[in-house]
């Protein structure tokens, strides 16, 4: 593999270092997004409780925060990249930036009109999602909770302020796919930062200012998600100005460029939906429980961490360069830098995987433990969390596997494998749930089981489109990467049961030590074993964070 990785011509090294720097870029920026995301969840955990405040704001963001996963890292994005791309090179410049203006007036129009919609039939959408116990039978003391007296009434409450929640993300989705499009990568994944500090700051100060004005606490949780949602667009429009762009009043659902990107968003939302729409369903199936809802959205927040500074940034790193390729008609390129994309991501998320599934519960008991959030609530966390873990390789190569058929204009494929596993994880919930009587640690299982298969389905069907895809290099990695995650895990396992036994588990010190001592510890093993096991990806990568700096 060594040798493999050493003898590529220099244009190749030089363009493998340019996705791994981009990706760099925007893993830094998503790191940071994420962190404060985890910071928003743990303000969730410690002034909400899991059962009632909790799973109603988690019930009604649930909507706007599958369009934001959908169109914010996903179908919205890579639609209007290949095709603003293939635009620009064929038609020029301008006419690219008059499909920009053309597609952000069109987003403006429908998405209003469906916001509208939502607002009037938000009872009818909570009663369809939200059919369990857990939520349908909750009462509320009406003179505590400011006049709701169910959980279902305050959660279609908090589904309306939410809604328009839907035009601010998507437009930031197209701002995001034009920045990546000029190459300009770390302002566009700064973006989800400013969500969620402007719906952190305001969920706080809404929760200590809502009550004088008989308003329900989380109010201030759902006017801070509309906050956050607009300094994500606005925090881009400064670099749009300087790439270029000048929005001009245009519309035109006929011209030949929007209606392809009409027709790509339709599948292209199906073939990356698999994950999302799988952690929608689960909501579904987790109303059965009280606080089941919240412990798996805190559980997959945590997720949200590895698979956007790994997956989300070097998928978002590759499209551009993937999509270049093909327009140019380098398939041989094409299928070195999807390769390296592959095995970078598994370089990356294979570790986090072992490790997350080895600190499961002392990093639920650092982050969410506190205020209203007790030991349960990190057991119940850290259970689901576990389960999430299991997929985290899956979860982020099948958004690099999708990329690879959208380089082509190919979205339907992704999206029938994705309307597979949807079906598939929708039939494991039945099982588990109903039939089997499983609590919520099984709906993270049958999601990480599906999106897994997702990705091998689609490894497969990419394979068998346009031949080799260097797959012999990516077994070898794997293997490598298998034995040198093992060892990081154990080494994890055991500095952090040492460090409890000597430490205790009370106290944030503690807990800090308890958690970060074992990461410092395992980071440190894995790069040794990896320089032992000779994995070339490993130098490639250190080499262009050297370059960066």
């Amino acid at each position: 593999m060594t040798n493999e990785i050493h003898t590529v011509p220099a244009a190749t090294s030089e363009e493998h270092q340019r996705v791994t720097r981009s990706a760099g870029v925007v893993s830094i920026a998503v790191m940071g997004s994420r962190l404060l995301g985890l910071i928003r969840e743990k303000a969730i955990a410690y002034y909400f409780a899991a059962g009632v405040g909790g799973d109603a704001f988690y019930g009604a963001f649930l909507i706007p925060n599958l369009m934001r996963d959908l169109f914010g890292e996903g179908a919205l994005s890579k639609a209007f990249v290949t095709t603003f791309t293939a635009t620009e090179l064929a038609d020029g410049e301008e006419a690219a930036w008059h499909l920009a203006s053309r597609i952000f007036n069109a987003i403006i129009l429908v998405l209003t009109v469906l916001t509208l919609i939502g607002l009037l039939a938000a009872p009818l959408i909570v009663d369809l999602i939200f059919m369990g116990k857990g939520f349908q039978d909750v009462d509320l003391n009406a003179a505590e909770h400011f006049g709701f007296t169910s959980k279902r009434d305050l959660t279609v409450y908090l589904t309306r302020i939410m809604f328009p929640f839907l035009t601010l993300v998507s437009l930031a989705a197209v701002a995001m796919g034009l920045l990546n499009s000029k190459g300009k990568f770390g302002v566009p994944a700064c973006a989800s930062s400013f969500f969620n500090m402007g719906s952190l700051v305001v969920g706080v100060w809404g929760y200590y200012a809502a009550p004088r004005l008989d308003l329900h606490p989380t109010t201030g949780m759902a006017v801070g998600v509309l906050v956050g949602g607009g300094l994500q667009f606005l925090i881009q429009v400064p670099s749009m100005w300087r790439v270029g762009f000048r929005y001009r009043p245009l519309i035109s659902f006929r011209d030949k460029r929007v209606r392809q990107v009409m027709r790509l968003i339709g599948p292209a939302i199906l073939g990356v939906a698999a994950v999302q729409v799988n952690v929608f369903v689960n909501g579904y199936f987790a109303s059965k429980g009280i606080g089941w809802l919240a412990w798996i959205r805190r559980a997959f927040r945590l997720m949200h961490l590895p698979i956007g500074v790994f997956g989300v940034a070097i998928s978002t790193a590759a499209l551009p360069n993937l999509a270049k390729l093909v327009t140019s008609g380098d398939m041989e390129g094409f299928r070195r830098s999807f390769s390296y994309a592959l095995r970078l991501m598994f370089l990356l998320t294979l570790p986090a995987s072992i490790g997350l599934m080895v600190l499961a519960e002392p990093i639920c008991r650092l982050i969410f433990e506190g205020g209203k959030a007790g030991t349960l609530d990190t057991q119940q966390t850290a259970g689901a969390l576990f389960f999430y873990a299991f997929g985290l390789c899956g979860y982020s190569a099948v958004k690099i596997t999708t990329d690879g058929f959208y380089a082509f204009n190919n979205t339907r494929t992704p999206a029938k494998v994705s309307l597979f596993a949807v079906g598939l994880n929708i039939l494991l919930n039945y099982l588990f749930i109903y039939k089997l009587d499983f609590d919520h640690r099984s709906l993270a299982l049958s999601t990480s089981c599906t999106i897994t298969l997702n990705f091998l389905t689609l490894l497969f069907l990419l394979r068998r489109k346009i031949g080799r895809l260097g797959m012999g290099g990516i077994w070898r990695l794997l293997m490598k990467m298998a034995v040198a995650s093992a060892v990081m895990g154990w080494v994890c396992w055991g500095s952090n049961l040492r460090i409890e036994t000597w430490l205790g588990i009370a106290g944030v010190v503690a807990q800090l030590v308890g958690v970060f001592v074992p990461i410092g510890l395992g980071v440190v093993v894995l790069i040794g074993m990896c320089k032992l096991l000779k994995v070339g990806e490993l130098d490639q990568l250190l080499t262009a964070i050297a370059r960066r700096r």
